[in-house]
């Protein structure tokens, strides 16, 4: 599962967002690190041009 997968699963905390970046980094995965997320153009926009915050946000409001 992705990051995203699970942190609206609610299975992760949104720190755990670090973890998954540190995992992609040094692995050969040939996905970009927003694929290995699990994240679409518009949260990869916002947590580019904004912040983990911002990110956090709209993650939120994906919840179940």
């Amino acid at each position: 599962m992705t990051f995203k997968e699970r942190y609206l699963a609610g299975e992760i905390e949104f720190e755990e967002i670090d973890r998954y970046i540190s995992q992609w980094n040094n692995s050969d995965d040939p996905q970009t690190l927003a694929q290995f997320l699990g994240l679409n153009a518009e949260e990869e926009d916002v947590w580019i041009e904004d912040s983990d915050e911002a990110l956090m946000e709209i993650l939120d409001k994906q919840r179940g």
